[in-house]
């Protein structure tokens, strides 16, 4: 019989593997500490499989099953001594979440869990402390009513402000034992009024109830947004841990905390965290009180008052900065905690890796490997190469002039400008019409999920560093300002009022993440600076590769950054890209529109000068490495004229009448110009266009000081006489230019593989093809008869339904697409051993296509400038992953 649940604490472990695949990342590590002798409150975890089941079997437990969970409390009762659901001593427990990866904040937890009208009487005995007993239960009945019994939360937030209210009291702690007896009566009648039935009272069906909300959790929308923006499989599902409650809101003695052994933000070698006195771990992460600094230098730096813990809790602390460094040494990874202290006693309840930003994951992945705690290939393995992302754009310009309306906590560095929006559903609308916002919130929670990944920044009045906010946003690299306590948020009035002054939805703003501080207006913004850790990692990264990372570009300024990020090439110029300008546009439109060789050469010839400073551009700021130079490929349609104004000027640079060219441009007119008159087929039935371009190629080569190796790629081929037709005509080119210039250089000529057919009969085409650029945009689109532009309606829901584990078109379809690549690259080899074979989609960019790049053996990928870096580190990873 499977086993579904394993044991921890207390002497007992039953899991000597903690694989997290089976246990989940909290119950794995919950065993870990355990089993090197933490102080760990005992438990158990039921495993990832049982939830799969759950969900396989319609939502409902096996029997076998409930015997094991007796099984496991019966373990805590034996190691604590108390029982479950006892009057007069009751055993406590916590029920959470823990899925293989960490998912802050996306799914549920039950706390205080056992008790009933009759174990609050027990616990108060037992304690000495009735307001303590009568407080945790409260806390119980409000949070097993939203999580498990899906009640307003809002009407029991508003039943506590108003006990607070008739008392004239300001924080939670000022409520006495009788305030919080009587507000649990006022909780469960809203329970009664709400759901229809009594609060659950017996301790079994308590437990039951929790262990399935939390499994149902892992369905929840916002659950499902998160794996959706974090590539996380929806068939892993969640573990469910069961352990000994531990109570940091025993009085004076007693606190609650979550700590990082490194700044998560800047990954500095010092202790980061937050801690409250007389507490329960959801009052560090809610906002609702202010946390305190853990180390003395954290609060000397942020004048705060409040004492530090190392202050407050001097001998606890160092017991607590013993076990970061031992975690830290035993996963040889920064780790994130929780703790509790009970009366003086220091419990552990969490450790993870902890999330960070990425020049946080940078400094320290180098930081490890100089310290000799980890080697550089496991350097490199540490950083997520999309999370070099946040590196390299613009951060604020410190010299520009800044109208500051606040200051906030730092909560993940960065900066950006938006408009203000204060709903999470209004971010995520004006972001997908192309505005960038800044999401602003009292406090956020994670049905903001949606609206946090939409908006360029997040700023919340509430929360510390370690809040929801600050934690999701430093995992997505966004810019993060909380606890700006001199906010004024009205969110239904969708605005702020702060130092006298309204910000209203559409004023731009700007957040410092880095400072804290939270502007009027844009701020100007500087270059990243990619040195020191950025820099070394890299050059570790380079020795490892085997895959050459080439850059997508058509422009001086994309080849000086694709450089600068250390492109070797150009793997993609998309040469339609040059036409747009308004000084060609007309001559563009001139030759489309022409009815005549003639016509069209006329045009040509203005365009040939045009097109050759275009090339020698370029040719000069890769000096001398290899540019792959796609020949015309436009969908005649984006180039046609539309207004009248447009047909005027055409009509007049071609000296022919109006009605002439709307006469043509009908008949130019396609259904479906993404699969029409495009690619090699304008070469072959207009042959004179690549003619000009060939040209050009050439005599801009000839013209640089450093001799470019072009890599002639001709589009949408789907035959070999296609391919044969266009490279007789390169090579006559080549000889006519040579011979005018008394020089020659080496060149090639190859095609671009994105139709399913030139993959299929890639063994003919290498024939004549040279080189292979696999261009996967197109090839996913023909493949799958799927229109990228169009697409968006309706990927999402076919990714939450597992159709597709990722979007097809930000992650390469392996199984449909990455056959044909690699059918293609086997032919193209059997006809032509030396043939050079790259991608230049958007995929290249893409750390999981790169590995399938690796695997099938390709030569290079070819990515946007700026997704270089995460190329070269992704290309590393892949290849110590093949080794």
């Amino acid at each position: 019989m499977t086993q579904y649940v394993y044991r921890f604490g207390g002497g007992v472990s039953e899991s000597g593997e903690r694989d997290k695949n089976l246990l989940g990342g909290k119950g794995a590590n919950l065993d870990g500490m355990a089993s090197i002798g933490l102080p760990v409150p005992p438990g158990f975890t039921i495993t990832t499989e049982m939830c799969t089941r759950y969900y396989d079997d319609g939502e409902v437990f096996p029997e076998s099953l409930r015997a094991e969970v007796a099984n496991g409390i019966a373990h805590i009762e034996s190691v604590t001594g108390k029982k479950f659901g006892d009057n007069a001593d009751p055993l406590l427990v916590s029920v959470r979440s823990g899925a293989r990866v960490s998912m802050p904040g996306m799914m549920d937890t039950v706390l205080n869990l056992g008790l009933n009208d009759e174990t609050v009487k027990g616990l108060a005995d037992v304690s000495g402390d009735a307001r303590f007993a009568w407080d945790s239960y409260r806390r119980f009945i409000q949070m097993y009513a939203d999580v498990v019994l899906e009640l307003d939360h809002g009407s029991f937030e508003e039943a506590l402000e108003i006990a607070k209210e008739d008392k004239g009291f300001f924080l939670d702690t000022e409520l006495t034992a009788e305030d919080l007896k009587a507000l649990v009566g006022a909780y469960k009648q809203l329970v009664q009024d709400q759901w229809g039935k009594p609060f659950p009272q017996d301790v079994h069906d308590q437990l039951w109830g929790a262990v399935g909300a939390v499994f149902g959790s892992w369905q929840s929308e916002r659950a499902k947004v998160y794996r959706r923006l974090n590539a996380i499989p929806h068939d892993w599902g969640t573990a469910v841990n069961v352990q000994a409650m531990v109570f940091g809101n025993m009085g004076e003695t007693s606190a609650t905390g979550v700590a990082f052994t490194r700044d998560p933000a800047t990954g500095e070698r010092a202790y980061y965290g937050e801690f409250l006195i007389n507490a329960q771990g959801e009052d560090v992460v809610a906002g609702i009180r202010t946390p305190q600094y853990l180390t003395t230098a954290a609060r000397t730096r942020a004048n705060a008052k409040p004492l530090s813990m190392e202050e407050a809790m001097p001998e606890v602390f160092g017991e607590l900065a013993k076990v970061f460094d031992l975690l830290e040494n035993h996963y040889t990874d920064m780790q994130d905690i929780e703790f509790t202290v009970e009366r003086g006693k220091l419990w552990m309840l969490q450790t993870r890796s902890g999330k960070r930003t990425a020049k946080a994951a940078l400094k320290i992945a180098v930081d490890m490997a100089s310290e000799g705690l980890i080697t550089q290939e496991e350097a490199i393995a540490r950083v997520d190469p999309s999370a070099l992302d946040q590196l390299l754009h613009p951060t604020l310009d410190p010299k520009a002039v800044r109208d500051v309306l606040a200051k906030g906590l730092p909560a993940s560095p960065g900066a950006a400008s938006g408009i203000a929006v204060f709903d999470s559903d209004t971010a995520e609308k004006r972001a997908e019409m192309g505005e960038s916002v800044i999401l602003i919130r009292t406090e956020t929670s994670p049905e903001d999920i949606h609206g946090m990944h939409a908006a360029r920044g997040i700023l919340t009045a509430r929360g510390g560093m370690t809040s929801h906010a600050a934690v999701v946003a430093r995992g997505m690299g966004r810019p993060c300002v909380s606890g700006v306590g001199t906010l004024a948020i009205d969110a239904k009035a969708k605005l702020m009022r702060v130092a006298g002054r309204e910000v209203r939805e559409g004023d731009v703003v700007t957040i410092d993440g880095s400072t804290g501080e939270v502007m009027f207006g844009a701020v100007d913004t500087i270059q990243p600076e990619l040195a020191g850790d950025f820099g070394t990692l890299m050059v570790w990264a380079d020795k490892v590769r085997r895959l050459k990372v080439r850059a997508n570009a058509e422009t001086p300024l994309d080849c000086t950054v694709a450089r600068e990020f250390g492109a070797e090439g150009v793997g993609l110029c998309r040469t339609e890209h040059m036409f747009f300008d308004a000084a060609r546009i007309t001559a563009v439109r001139q030759m489309i529109l022409a009815d005549s060789e003639a016509g069209r050469r006329v045009a040509l010839e203005r365009l040939l000068p045009e097109q050759r400073k275009d090339f020698t551009e370029i040719f000069e700021v890769m000096a001398g490495l290899p540019v792959t130079i796609r020949l015309l490929d436009p969908p005649l349609h984006e180039f046609l004229p539309h207004e009248e104004a447009e047909f005027d000027e055409v009509a007049k640079a071609a000296d022919v009448s109006v009605d002439t060219l709307k006469r043509r441009a009908a008949e130019l007119h396609e259904f479906n110009p993404m699969l029409g008159h495009r690619g090699c087929r304008l070469g072959v039935t207009y042959p004179e266009i690549y003619e000009m371009q060939a040209r050009a190629i050439f005599e801009a080569a000839l013209d640089v000081a450093e001799t470019p190796i072009p890599e002639i790629m001709i589009p949408l081929v789907a035959t070999r006489r296609e391919l044969e037709l266009m490279k007789d005509l390169v090579d006559r080119v080549a000889k006519e230019v040579f011979a005018e210039r008394g020089k020659t250089i080496d060149y090639l000529v190859g095609t671009m593989i994105e139709l399913p057919r030139a993959a299929l009969m890639a063994g003919e085409i290498a024939e004549v093809g040279e080189f292979f650029s696999f261009g996967t945009n197109d090839l996913t689109q023909t493949t799958l008869g799927v229109s990228r532009d169009d697409a968006g309606r309706f990927l999402t829901t076919y990714v939450d339904k597992g159709i597709f584990a990722r979007d097809p078109f930000v992650s390469l379809d392996v199984e449909g697409v990455g056959q044909l690549i690699t059918l293609a690259a086997e032919r193209g080899r059997a006809t032509r051993p030396d043939i050079k074979l790259g991608i230049c989609g958007e995929h290249g960019g893409d750390p999981a296509s790169i590995a399938f790049c690796e695997e099938t053996g390709l030569d290079y990928v070819s990515a946007s400038p700026y997704r270089v870096p995460i190329a070269r580190l992704a290309a590393a990873q892949a290849a110590l992953k093949a080794r």
